[in-house]
C-alpha cells in the first residue's frame, strides 16, 4: 500500500474520531483498504440525515476510483443509488490524489441538492445497503477463490442475492475442494460486491458463530474481451472432475485464465 494512502487513512481516522464515526473493516497490500464512515448531511427540509459510507481503496488507488457504498435508513434505495452515482462523478474529477475526505465533505454540502430532483423510480423501500450502480467503464470480469464454505446453503443464497441486487452474472463453481466465483458486470458493481463479501458475516467459524470471509483472494480482474463469453445469468454449478471445470472455462473463452489461475490451486 502506497505511503500516501497510509497517510490518508491515518488522517481520516483522526478527522472522524467521534464515537462510531470511523471503522477500519479490512486492510491488506493485495486487496487494499475497506472502511466505514458514519456521518450526517442536511436533507431536503433541513433535517440531519444519518449516512453510512463504505469505501474500498483498491491497490491502484488513487489512480483508479474507490469503491463506494451509500446507505441510510432515511433514504430510499433510489436516493442511495443517486447519491452514489454523484459521488463517483466527483471522484472522477479527483483521480490521482487522495480524495475521500473531499468526497465526504461534498456529500455533506450537496446531499439536499442531489435529493431535490423528483424521483422517477416507484421504489420506496428503505435502503439498508448497496444498490446497483451506474455503468462504469464497460463490462468487467473478476475471478475469486473462496477457501471454504462451512454454512454452504446460507452462503450460496447470500452470494446469489448480492449478484442479483448488483446485476452481476457469472458462475459460482464447486469442483472438489476448489470453490471459484466468476463475476461479470459493471466494474463499480464488482467492487461493491467485494465490499459486501469482506464486510458481511456470510459464513460460520469452527464453533458455529457467524463470521466474515477472511480467506477470499482475487485471482484476476480484467475487462471482458471480444473472445470472452457474456454470461446472461448467475448460476451455481458443480463439477465432478477438473476436466469438466476446464471445459467450462474453455467454452467461455477463458482457457488461458484457467491455466494461469486455476491450475495453481490444484497444485497447492
Amino acid at each position: 500500500m502506497a505511503e500516501a494512502v497510509r497517510q490518508e487513512l491515518s488522517a481520516l481516522a483522526a478527522i472522524f474520531c467521534g464515537p462510531h464515526e470511523w471503522e477500519m473493516l479490512s486492510c491488506s497490500e493485495t486487496d487494499g483498504a475497506v472502511f466505514r464512515i458514519h456521518t450526517t448531511a442536511e436533507g431536503l427540509v433541513g433535517e440531519d440525515v444519518p449516512l453510512e459510507l463504505v469505501f474500498h481503496l483498491p491497490a491502484g488507488y488513487p489512480l483508479c476510483l474507490p469503491g463506494v457504498s451509500v446507505s441510510s435508513e432515511h433514504l430510499t434505495r433510489a436516493q442511495c443509488a443517486t447519491v452514489k452515482e454523484k459521488v463517483l462523478e466527483e471522484a472522477r474529477k479527483l483521480l490521482s490524489e487522495p480524495m475521500i475526505h473531499e468526497l465526504v465533505l461534498w456529500i455533506q454540502e450537496n446531499l439536499r441538492h442531489v435529493l431535490s430532483p423528483p424521483e422517477t423510480s416507484s421504489i420506496s423501500e428503505k435502503c439498508p445497503g448497496p444498490e446497483s450502480p451506474a455503468v462504469d467503464d464497460g463490462l468487467w470480469m473478476t475471478l475469486l477463490h473462496l477457501d471454504h464454505m462451512r454454512a454452504r446453503t446460507r452462503y450460496v443464497k447470500t452470494v446469489e442475492k448480492w449478484a442479483s441486487e448488483l446485476r452481476l452474472t457469472g458462475r459460482l463453481m464447486f469442483a472438489g475442494r476448489i470453490i471459484l466465483l466468476l463475476l461479470q458486470g459493471d466494474r463499480s458493481s464488482i467492487k461493491e460486491y467485494l465490499i459486501l463479501q469482506k464486510t458481511s458475516k456470510v459464513d460460520v467459524d469452527s464453533s458455529g458463530k457467524k463470521c466474515k470471509e477472511k480467506m477470499i483472494s482475487v485471482l484476476s480482474e480484467t475487462k471482458v474481451q471480444t473472445e470472452h463469453k457474456r454470461f446472461l445469468a448467475f448460476e451455481v454449478k458443480e463439477y465432478s472432475t477438473l476436466e469438466e471445470l476446464q471445459k467450462e472455462f474453455e467454452t467461455a473463452g477463458l482457457g488461458e485464465l484457467f491455466s494461469e489461475c486455476v491450475l495453481g490451486l490444484v497444485k497447492r
